[in-house]
């Protein structure tokens, strides 16, 4: 049975945290859209695991932190990372229980440590409260675009019905191997070693050898070879990373039985019971893809760009591939921004992705000791410290990919630095003000700002004092910022810097109205 063509400004392929955080972020944008995924809503598998700062801030600024938190907690007392021949034999740390799981004073974000079959149901929630239709279970069996959008059937495989859509646009959140990007021959080069792991879990009580939880436990011995052991939502149970050679073995394999063995050498003790639940085959592999944007297509998440799973940095990432890609179609849908703005997603995320294969690598051959000597990568500045250059950010200084965040004071193509503020009585961060919607920040002297802007919100910051809408808590604004009292920096919906003007500007209104213009590709 085949339904009639209907119409959706939006179509997500992709029903994993990347294409369900862009759920969430466009039905906040208030863009109508569909998301489709061919899987079951929840799987036992926890998949990605680690929520950065940046991503809790930005989680935080959509209304879903709290839930995000929570759904963090089973996780809360986990800290550090050991390396060990078994669990039940000495342990070595990777990395110490005591590294910090805040940076205050650069964000409101702190590290979560949930898992992602934790976290998709807060999005899915989220997103639904907003008016999103998303749709499991079902599957994209064809596409097809053209200069005005795209025409895509899908099928329910519980009923078997199809349905004929047409969409502006797509977001391919399909995963390493996209069928969506490989229609559109859109090359993915593997960039070193592919590794292929089987992931288990199972249940078992390891408290009588486990006196404290890790976030991981690296295992090497002879009689297993390689494994990663890890915690999950649930106690007593538990995921197994297990590798293996696709020339002399297959995931089919890996049966209950050869499952349990395997474990017990990871355990050191045979005499605790296993009960294995679910092995799922997976893939590790440094890749990005050459272009991010095809027409009306964009890869987003592993469609994009995948790499090993240390420090949780790809699930990371392609959140916030959506975030940024989000507020843009948002834009262009409702009129407010030509097409080109969308001409700027590549060249601003491309290049984070490149560099950031680049340096996982680093830090997966450090933590596996095969390159000991090599620094460990600094978590902040790769998670704050990311910098735009784009046709939607003007006068961003040509440099590196990441800057220190020490010494960003809201540059054009920077992250905005965070202050603590105060408005009418309640304390928010300043990235709480941006999700929705530009934003003009200026000093207690910026009243010319308040009266030239008519299309984007603008807030003095100021001592408690002085005539503003938002106290500057800490005394920060003027240092971070570097604006004087009456400079302004206009703040884009992802929290990016995108123009700022300097003290003394003699006409603000067309100051304002000519960046917008210019951002938005209306110029």
């Amino acid at each position: 049975m085949t339904t009639a063509h209907e119409h959706v400004p939006v179509l997500i392929v992709g029903g994993g945290l990347v294409g369900l955080a862009t759920s969430m972020f466009l039905s906040q944008h208030g863009v109508r859209h569909l998301l489709v995924d061919k899987h079951p809503e929840v799987t036992l598998q926890g998949r990605a695991r680690g929520i950065n700062p940046r991503t809790m801030e930005i989680y935080r600024a959509f209304g879903v932190a709290d839930a995000v938190n929570e759904a963090g907690t089973p996780f809360a007392d986990d800290a550090g990372g050991v390396r060990c021949e078994t669990v039940a034999g000495e342990w070595h740390w990777l990395f110490p229980p005591e590294l910090p799981r805040a940076w205050p004073e650069h964000t409101a974000g702190t590290f979560n440590l949930a898992d992602q079959n934790a976290v998709e149901p807060v999005l899915i929630e989220a997103a639904r409260h907003n008016g999103a239709e998303q749709r499991f279970e079902t599957e994209l069996t064809a596409f097809e675009q053209d200069d005005d959008g795209v025409t895509a059937t899908i099928r329910d495989r519980k009923t078997n019905e199809t349905r004929t859509l047409r969409a502006d646009y797509m977001v391919a959140a399909d995963g390493r191997r996209s069928p969506i990007r490989e229609q559109l021959d859109i090359a993915k080069p593997l960039q070193g070693q592919t590794l292929n792991f089987v992931s288990v879990i199972f249940k078992a009580d390891l408290d009588q050898i486990i006196e404290r939880r890790a976030i991981l436990w690296l295992i090497v011995n002879e009689k297993i070879g390689v494994t990663l052991l890890a915690t999950t939502a649930k106690h007593g149970r538990w995921g197994l990373s297990i590798g293996y050679d696709p020339a002399t073995q297959s995931p089919g394999d890996f049966t209950a039985e050869r499952c349990a063995e395997i474990i017990h050498g990871a355990l050191g003790r045979d005499d605790i019971p296993v009960v294995v639940q679910d092995v799922t085959p997976w893939t590790q592999e440094v890749s990005v893809a050459e272009t991010f944007r095809q027409g009306r297509v964009f890869l987003a998440g592993d469609a994009a760009h995948t790499w090993s799973p240390a420090g949780g940095i790809g699930a990371n990432t392609g959140v916030q591939d959506g975030h940024n890609l989000a507020w843009k179609l948002a834009a262009v849908l409702n009129g407010s921004a030509a097409p080109a703005l969308l001409d700027s997603y590549e060249p601003e995320r491309r290049p984070i992705a490149q560099t950031l294969a680049e340096l996982t690598e680093l830090r997966q051959a450090r933590r596996s000791g095969h390159n000991p000597e090599h620094d460990e990568i600094d978590d902040l500045h790769w998670a704050l410290g990311q910098r735009y250059t784009s046709p939607a950010v003007l006068g961003a200084p040509y440099g590196t990919v990441f800057g220190d965040v020490l010494d960003l004071h809201g540059q054009p193509g920077t992250r905005a630095p965070h202050l603590w503020l105060e408005r009418d009585g309640e304390r928010i961060a300043v990235h709480d003000l941006f999700a929705h919607s530009f934003v003009l920040l200026t000093g207690a002297d910026g009243k010319a700002w308040l009266e030239a802007a008519d299309n984007v919100e603008v807030y003095r910051i100021g001592t408690a004092g002085e005539n503003v809408e938002l106290v500057d808590v800490e005394s920060e604004f003027a240092h971070r910022y570097d604006l004087g009292t009456d400079g302004a920096v206009l703040v884009r919906p992802d929290g990016y810097v995108a123009w700022r003007a300097e003290p003394g500007t003699t006409d603000p209104a067309r100051a304002l109205r000519d960046a917008l213009a210019t951002i938005l590709g209306q110029s």
